[in-house]
């Protein structure tokens, strides 16, 4: 409340998605299984969305987030917290949203927490991020879940993220109010120990899940937020079974025109995500005054309702991201990439790579937020950073000052396709870049599709795995250079 005691405006004041561009065309899996697994048939619709090699939940996190700080410089971000929530963090006991913070560039100040153990987990921290009503705060959530082959939620799941943030003035959607109710109801699991999670029927899970504790849920936030679900102009929940979010619209009685493609023929489930994508897609598309009742299911479920300004309604980075997919038809890739099969990767992925912790402290600005160095003297760019200048008319000594690159516009200088260098994905992508407002790097390419590496072409720079240590379950992280498409920058 205001000092005049009314209700000080509070909500989303940005937000970004990310989709990885690999989706699998879902014939691929009924091709492969459906000579065992006849219920294959009725999976095998549309697409669903799954990372690349060097692609997890933290770095389709920094990308999401990116999105969500568009048109800020890092020096103005007054973000004063980072929540990240997933099931499925590369780390478990390394905080995970502190390596999304360092990639973004928001110094040692910022308070970061990971948020996990439930389906639910990317709408409770939206839901405890908006009740506190504190600015600076960005909440992302991302998800990569591996599935056994053959298995129903190899054909359901999907990977993605979205981040959003939180403030008070220049509103996207305005917060009215919203509910938790937090009820041990065990759909599925995944042992801390498990690989895959376990699920239990459908039936059950929709009556005396979805169908049960969903509506309660829905109610108490409307009337948190003082109005009624015939004013609910887009229900989000998150895809499962057929007809559940009409159903649930039905006994809410929130209008049928009012629930939202859950996107599951376009990604599939994406997990503690999806709600918050399909919140992004929704004010993307929301009129002004529209209300969005989003609801999160998992032990239990969170219900958020909101107001449309319709600001966000400007641009299409969700349909541009969904659209951008490259469509993989066979079933090979999908497997390699996301787990399903063992692999020989040949003598040459046998290279020891150690990380040495002691390096990645001391150079971490370097290796997670790309920051190199601005000559003080002549103002020349360089990376690495060094206590001399390149620049041979000026070679200053210890007149480096930080300068983050990460966020500038690159063109390809060279490029190489190796295809005698370990990649899991063949070929590694190399070569020199050049950034537009000065500095050299070598790096390694992402995305790259053939014919789109060519000297002089526009690149930006993308968060990735740079290598994994299978000896010690470590995952390396840097910055790698992707060609330039349309809608994206």
């Amino acid at each position: 409340m205001s000092r005049d005691g009314t209700r000080e405006q509070f909500g989303v004041t940005g937000f970004g998605v990310h989709v990885p561009r690999l989706r699998l065309d879902r014939r691929a899996l009924l091709d492969q299984h459906g000579w065992s697994h006849k219920g294959l048939k009725a999976l095998a619709k549309g697409q669903r969305s799954f990372a690349d090699w060097d692609e997890d939940s933290v770095t389709m996190a920094v990308a999401a987030a990116r999105g969500a700080l568009a048109g800020q410089p890092v020096e103005r971000r007054a973000i004063a917290a980072l929540t990240l929530a997933s099931t499925s963090l590369p780390f478990a006991d390394r905080q995970n949203a502190g390596i999304v913070a360092a990639a973004l560039g928001l110094g040692e100040r910022v308070a970061t927490l990971d948020v996990t153990g439930s389906l639910r987990a990317g709408s409770s921290a939206l839901l405890a991020g908006l009740r506190g009503r504190s600015a600076g705060l960005l909440i992302v959530a991302a998800e990569s879940r591996r599935a056994k082959a053959a298995s129903p939620q190899e054909a359901t799941y999907g990977d993605a993220a979205a981040a959003f943030a939180l403030g008070r003035d220049n509103l996207l959607a305005e917060f009215l109010g919203g509910a938790t109710l937090t009820v041990d109801f065990v759909d599925h699991y995944r042992a801390s120990t498990a690989l895959h999670d376990y699920a239990w029927e459908d039936r059950w899970i929709r009556d005396e899940g979805w169908l049960t504790i969903a509506p309660r849920a829905a109610r108490a936030a409307l009337e948190d937020s003082g109005v009624s679900a015939a004013e609910v102009a887009h229900l989000i929940l998150p895809p499962g079974q057929p007809r559940v979010a009409a159903t649930l619209a039905e006994q809410l009685g929130i209008p049928a025109s009012a629930v939202r493609d859950g996107l599951d023929s376009r990604v599939g489930h994406s997990g503690a995500a999806h709600p918050l994508l399909m919140l992004a897609h929704a004010l993307e598309q929301a009129r002004a005054g529209d209300l969005i009742l989003v609801i999160g299911f998992g032990q239990g479920a969170d219900a958020l309702v909101f107001r449309a300004t319709g600001a966000a309604g400007t641009g299409a980075v969700v349909e541009t991201a969904l659209a951008a997919g490259r469509v993989e038809t066979g079933y090979g890739r999908f497997a390699a990439l996301t787990g399903s099969v063992e692999r020989d990767e040949g003598m040459r992925a046998e290279l020891d790579l150690q990380t040495p912790l002691t390096v990645l402290h001391r150079k971490r600005d370097m290796l997670l937020g790309l920051v190199g160095g601005r000559c003080a003297a002549c103002g020349t760019r360089q990376f690495p950073k060094a206590r001399v200048c390149v620049n041979p008319d000026c070679n200053a000594w210890d007149a480096q000052e930080d300068v983050r690159l990460a966020d500038d516009p690159a063109r390809v200088v060279t490029w190489t396709a190796d295809h005698l260098t370990y990649c899991p994905s063949p070929p590694a992508h190399y070569g020199l870049i050049q950034f537009e407002a000065g500095g050299r790097l070598l790096a390694g390419y992402a995305d790259v599709d053939p014919g789109d590496l060519s000297v002089g072409a526009p690149l930006r720079m993308v968060f990735r795995v740079k290598d994994y240590d299978p000896r010690r379950d470590f995952r390396r992280y840097f910055w790698k250079a992707a060609p330039l498409r349309g809608g994206e920058g």
